[in-house]
């Protein structure tokens, strides 16, 4: 029989108890069980952790890892940065011999394929970082003073707001194709993030932040009339 460990992890204490995030990890690593793991197959270990992935001292997951290690057990997470934001991080556990992990919403990659995955989602992340802080160098080299008062404050909340409306252009066509096909905001948000489709903050989508973000298109459009 083959045996599995799950980990989840949620960033923050306000996602944990609501359940945002871990009830869409859990429907994720549910549909990998239904269709993709060898059966019979028995969950002898549960962890969720509430911190960053960029925190690399996170209890659950050192017990995930501990007892999928002692057991011969495969360590599953339903998304490649539930387990870590870090490349580094990642790396280490792949290089693991005694260590097996799956991820759920890649159910057929195999090591060096998650290795490519991580790296390109690190790479995304820090370009949007970048973004961020060049549309701020652009607002500061017009005059505008950035931080400290309140109005400054505004100018600088605009200057991020010219980088959400970019990014909202990049998965314009996605969203808009979905909701004209009648996809819920749901459903949306569960195809971005199945194709590894990070947010503007690098993030994982809900349905709430495609109904934002299809609020915010809509409102770009309107100006562009």
């Amino acid at each position: 029989m083959k045996e599995f460990v799950t980990y989840t992890r949620v960033s923050t204490k306000r996602q944990g108890e609501s359940g945002l995030g871990l009830e869409a990890q859990k429907r994720d690593i549910a549909i990998f069980f239904d269709s993709y793991a060898a059966q019979p197959y028995n969950v002898i270990g549960s962890f969720c952790d509430v911190a960053s992935g960029s925190k690399t001292d996170r209890a659950e997951l050192a017990s995930a890892v501990a007892m999928a290690k002692q057991t011969g057990a495969t360590l599953l997470v339903a998304k490649l940065d539930r387990l870590s934001r870090s490349v580094a991080e990642i790396a280490k556990l792949l290089e693991d011999k005694s260590l097996e992990f799956r991820v759920a919403t890649m159910p057929h990659a195999d090591k060096f394929q998650l290795h490519i995955y991580a790296a390109l989602a690190e790479q995304e992340k820090d370009f949007i970082s970048k973004r961020t802080k060049s549309a701020l160098q652009a607002a500061k080299a017009r005059g505008v003073l950035l931080g400290g008062a309140r109005p400054e404050a505004g100018v600088r909340h605009a200057a991020v707001k010219e980088v959400a409306d970019g990014h909202a252009n990049r998965v314009r066509s996605v969203i808009q194709s979905y909701r004209n096909n009648g996809f819920s905001y749901r459903d949306i948000a569960s195809h971005l993030n199945q194709l590894e489709i990070a947010t503007a903050r690098g993030g994982e989508w809900f349905a709430s932040t495609v109904r934002n973000y299809d609020l915010r298109i809509a409102a770009i459009v309107d100006a562009a009339r």
